[in-house]
């Protein structure tokens, strides 16, 4: 098997595992769901590991990797260097950040760095909208945003293009989850 169908495989399993933890999570089995957030963090490891440096891919399976462990300082801190050398204006790097301002509590760091994002893609402004909601403790707007990053996941027809969103989504909503916000996935979102 290629490196990139390992890579893919991993990241399938991952997000598979990350969707049922949530699921466990809305329905309040909090050990059962702690465990498979582990279970997928090392998958997103497995998967980041298969992906070449530098890469995109590599990033979010860091952060991924980071943001459901709990306990993954050394993923964060790892994600936060290669964040180092990356064009201060790009919307890429600048969710990186945000990803792990949020992941080190520095609220104030993640919203700049989502201001930063809202030069992107409208789906970097979308999850832009969910991080500074994050950051700034707002469920109202939090809860929309993410609704707002469903609704563009299931417009999408494309799978690679879905998996993407589905997973930021996944992502955005651990944090959240992890500050007492609250928002509802839609079951198309959650991989089976």
């Amino acid at each position: 098997m290629s490196t990139g169908a390992q890579h893919r495989e991993h990241l399938a399993a991952a997000l598979a595992l990350e969707a049922e933890a949530q699921r466990l999570l809305l329905a309040g089995e909090r050990s059962r769901a702690a465990a498979s957030f582990r279970d997928a963090a090392e998958q997103y490891k497995a998967s980041w590991e298969l992906a070449p440096p530098g890469s995109y891919g590599r990033l979010v399976g860091m952060l991924k990797a980071a943001v459901l462990g709990e306990a993954g300082d050394s993923e964060a801190a790892y994600a936060s260097a290669q964040l180092a050398a990356a064009p201060a204006d790009s919307p890429t790097a600048a969710y990186g950040r945000a990803i792990c301002a949020l992941i080190d509590g520095d609220d104030s760091a993640a919203s700049r760095w989502a201001g930063v994002m809202q030069g992107g893609s409208d789906a970097f402004e979308r999850a832009a909208g969910a991080i500074a909601a994050i950051a700034a403790h707002d469920d109202d707007h939090y809860a929309a945003a993410i609704a707002q990053i469903v609704a563009d996941f299931e417009a999408r027809t494309e799978h690679l293009t879905g998996v993407a969103i589905a997973d930021t989504a996944l992502m955005l909503t651990r944090l959240g989850t992890l500050r007492g916000l609250h928002a509802e996935l839609a079951s198309a979102v959650l991989p089976s």
